[in-house]
């Protein structure tokens, strides 16, 4: 085989690869108590796509972004086992911050989720949250394991 035939037959799968698993022939199978608008997470073939979520309660201690972020990820971790995964088993995470000042106390409550090989992550600053006084908001994907 060619080099060019090489290298555009590993594009081909790794295309393929990449497809998600829903066009691939997988059912979705929702994940925790859906609501009109939102499902906590949904399954498809060995990936669960977890929804954002926030880490608030009635507690006024729970303002801190340290609290929140812990908050947050007990939520994430509670869906994902829901789903039949674990915390150690996210590959890919998104958190949104209202302040970035915020960043590194959030930072390092993160790091006690996973203390080695983090998921990736992207993290955004945003101007506001949908739930009033809400610090943090963090969505995960997960595997099956």
């Amino acid at each position: 085989m060619r080099p060019v035939q090489l290298v555009a037959r590993s594009f081909a799968l790794l295309a393929l690869a990449a497809l998600p698993a829903f066009a691939q022939g997988n059912t979705r199978e929702p994940i925790g108590n859906p609501s009109a608008t939102l499902t906590p997470a949904i399954r498809v073939g060995n990936m669960v796509y977890g929804s954002g979520q926030l880490g608030l309660s009635r507690d006024p201690a729970d303002s801190t972004i340290e609290r929140q972020t812990t908050l947050t990820l007990d939520n994430i971790k509670r869906v994902f086992e829901q789903a039949g995964t674990r915390m150690d088993l996210a590959v890919r995470c998104t958190v949104f911050l209202t302040d970035v000042e915020d960043f590194r106390r959030m930072n390092a409550v993160y790091a006690t989720y996973w203390p080695t090989s983090p998921p990736a992550r992207s993290t955004v600053v945003v101007k506001a949250l949908v739930v009033p006084n809400a610090k943090i908001e963090i969505e995960c994907m997960a595997v099956m394991p």
